[in-house]
């Protein structure tokens, strides 16, 4: 008998496959929850999350169950609409967006040009017997043009038992309309019992107009918060000039070019997908990706990447990674994912919109039956308009956008400032930091040993030939240190001296012989063996550079002492001032490191941090992060993503340093792109300044419906006499969802 065959959880992840999708037709909140449904509804998708702000779905599939066509399929049958070609996708939903504006423009301007004198006829010819005549007219094609999709929409959603704002909308300018119409049909019935016959054409009409009003205001900032990925994007060009087997050069679409393919850029073009120089040489500006604003140098053999900018010669590259595989296109799909997902706050936000629509209906029909009962037949005026108003100044789009529109610019922002955050979960957890720990190696520190001291002990006119001789030994040295000297006397343009013969001392250094005579480099144990004695200046100066965690380099010719140089991994430009802003901030730093404890006291106090530990093994790590969270702590650990990954899976957020291409996307919740860790109390100062948005947005969102919905209900009628107007209900509603937006955007704007 054959069994089932179990996959393990990470070979069922490993068959996922991720993207983000345009959503096209969504109106509000709800429409975003009623996709989101849909599609978690289909067998295949593990995960999906749709962001009504940025209009677009992440969803996470299994392409052997199921496809992108069948999901649109789903969505397609609910009324809405993906757009599933890869290719420009971003482009055409900017198309259908741009489209969508321009006919909101349009449908605005008419509803305000007919509903105008529609209100002037209602209040200055009110009781004359033609003026509901005229205002029907004007209002008619108020509806049935300007506000279409109102009612188009609102019948979909009914068809599938689902409601939205556009459902309120349609609800409310109908049953307004409707009275209206019943009354100018047949007044007499009113007439005839002693009761005016009102109309209420211009609310009707007023209340189309000022949700397009408000839409078109919520649409033109909502545009403002995805413009971070828009200047990311457009960091790579359109065409590139791809050589031909016969050597000449054609101008193709980025889409067409294939992995093998030989491209040629020119001085000042940006650079069209990831590849190595084939030909040629230049310099490079790859500050949009490492940070580093000096342009680099570039000859065969070596790393391009897309986005970047060519600035002085011209060179033939080979293509190795197009499209979606360049490390331009990773950061835009990080960007765009973090985007669209979900903070924790915003699961109460779901689930309240999604019960939002029919409790306001319910409200809005138990208000008009109240007004009935103990207002008796003359409150029918009241009992409709206090309905009508409710339904209007609901707003579920205020509550929809609160967190959406927050993280957007909060995380595009990041982006622009090379801060990539995973996700909505990295930056609410990112602002509760309040003890970061960080790794020295390639963190606090360069990563990399560097001769930071020399002490020659003979004349300055002799050490040129010296030099020479001593990067001939360090250029046959296997020891770090030895390349730290070579390093060191290479940026001093030195060229290396012939030598005669070599001879590496295992553990101590390498001794040459030019012209007979003996040159030896390294520990001082090799030293002793040359120097009848160490001279006692060298060896007070060699006894301070221990002290301060360096390592020492003795350099001689036979019995002679010539030099000695302090060898250290130096600490970056931007430490210091990284850990006092962090310090400034209330946040406790820590150091682990593998380092002997010398060295990382010397690091501590250079940097100013008060809380290390030495001779820290991996495993040790991540008990350390264990010991600060037992302690109530909410810890932070920053690496380099790749030895430090268990503390870093360990950590509340874990954060990983990039070093230009080499950014730890898959293994930190938050990447710095670049090398400076200054970058850091700025991804903690933007996580809280996102964080306290979408706090504002959500208080307001709430408050808002609190207080205007009993407000239109007509609370305030016992006690002052007050109703509130639906044509300002709609104004008020309009004008929710657009404050919640700039409030957003305020954080685009503020100036550090």
């Amino acid at each position: 008998m054959i069994g089932a065959i179990h996959c393990a959880p990470d070979e069922v992840r490993k068959n996922m496959e991720k993207r983000t999708i345009p959503v096209l037709e969504m109106s509000c909140a709800v429409c975003a929850a009623s996709v989101e449904k849909t599609i978690r509804a289909l067998p295949g998708v593990r995960e999906a999350s749709v962001n009504f702000a940025a209009g677009t779905l992440n969803v996470e599939y299994d392409p052997a169950q199921i496809a992108p066509a069948r999901m649109r399929e789903a969505v397609q049958a609910t009324g809405y609409d993906l757009i599933i070609e890869e290719e420009e996708a971003v482009e055409r939903q900017e198309q259908e967006q741009r489209k969508h504006y321009l006919d909101l423009k349009r449908r605005t301007l008419w509803a305000w040009g007919l509903c105008l004198p529609v209100m002037l006829f209602g209040m200055v010819w009110m009781h004359a017997p033609w003026s509901p005549w005229v205002q029907l007219g004007l209002t008619l094609p108020v509806l049935a043009a300007c506000g279409r999709s109102f009612y188009v929409t609102g019948w979909r959603q009914l068809r599938h038992g689902t409601a939205n704002m556009d459902t309120l909308v349609a609800l409310s300018t109908a049953i307004a309309f409707l009275f209206s119409l019943f009354n100018t049909l047949f007044p007499q019935i009113w007439t005839d019992r002693g009761i005016e016959a009102h109309v209420y054409y211009e609310a009707a009409a007023m209340i189309v107009a000022f949700v397009l009003s408000g839409k078109l205001l919520e649409e033109r900032a909502k545009g403002k918060t995805s413009s971070a990925i828009r200047r990311l994007m457009g960091l790579q060009p359109k065409s590139a000039r791809r050589i031909e087997a016969d050597g000449t050069e054609r101008e193709v679409p980025i889409g067409q070019l294939r992995p093998g393919d030989r491209i040629g850029v020119r001085p000042g073009e940006r650079i069209p997908v990831d590849g190595t120089v084939a030909e040629g040489s230049s310099y490079v500006n790859e500050s949009m990706i490492s940070g580093e604003p000096l342009p680099v140098g570039k000859t065969a053999g070596d790393p391009v990447w897309a986005g970047t900018i060519n600035q002085r010669g011209a060179f033939v590259l080979t293509a190795e990674q197009v499209g979606a595989g360049t490390v331009l296109a990773r950061i835009v799909r990080t960007v765009q994912e973090a985007q669209g997902s979900k903070a924790p706050v915003q699961r109460i936000v779901d689930r309240v919109s999604a019960v939002f629509v029919p409790t306001v209906i319910g409200v809005a029909g138990l208000t008009f039956v109240l007004w009935l009962v103990f207002g008796g037949m003359p409150a029918l005026t009241h009992a409709l308009l206090s309905a009508v108003s409710v339904l209007v100044i609901a707003c579920p789009c205020a509550l929809g956008l609160a967190t959406p529109t927050a993280l957007m610019v909060g995380i595009g922002k990041a982006a622009e400032n090379h801060i990539l955050i995973k996700d909505a979960f990295a930056l609410e957890n990112l602002c509760r930091i309040d003890t970061v720990v960080l790794d020295k190696t390639g963190t606090l520190t360069e990563g990399r040993p560097t001769v930071t001291e020399w002490s020659w002990r003979v004349p300055e006119e002799e050490t040129a030939g010296l030099k020479a001789i001593l990067l001939a030994a360090e250029q046959r040295s296997e020891h770090p240190l030895g390349a730290a000297v070579v390093a060191s006397l290479q940026a001093e343009g030195r060229e290396p001296a012939a030598v005669d013969r070599f001879e590496s001392r295992t553990g101590q250094g390498v001794m040459v012989q030019v012209g007979g005579v003996d040159y030896w480099t390294g520990s001082r144990g090799l030293a002793l063996e040359y120097l009848p004695e160490v001279p006692e200046t060298a060896a007070r100066q060699a006894e301070r550079w221990q002290e301060a965690g360096k390592s020492v380099i003795w350099y001689g010719r036979g019995g002679e002492l010539l030099a000695v140089a302090a060898v250290a991994d130096r600490v970056k430009a931007g430490s210091t001032g990284a850990v006092a802003a962090l310090s400034r901030m209330g946040i406790e730093v820590h150091m682990l490191t593998g380092d002997g404890q010398k060295t990382a006291a010397a690091v501590a106090a250079e940097v100013g941090i008060g809380h290390f530990e030495a001779e820290v093994m991996p495993d040790g790590k991540q008990t350390c992060i264990e010991r600060l969270q037992a302690e109530g702590r909410r810890v932070a650990m920053v690496g380099d993503g790749i030895n430090d990954s268990q503390a870093l899976a360990r950590a509340d957020v874990g954060i990983a340093m990039g070093r230009g291409t080499d950014i730890a996307m898959e293994t930190a919740m938050v990447t710095l792109m670049t090398s400076d860790l200054a970058l850091l109390p700025r991804a903690i100062q933007l996580s809280r300044q996102t964080v306290r948005s979408i706090r504002q947005n959500l208080f307001w969102a709430f408050i808002y419906n609190l207080i205007g919905i009993p407000l239109a209900a007509g609370v305030l009628y016992p006690a002052f006499g007050v109703l509130l107007n639906p044509m300002i209900a709609s104004g008020a509603m309009a004008f929710s969802s657009v404050s919640v937006v700039l409030n957003s955007l305020r954080l685009k704007w503020r100036k550090e």
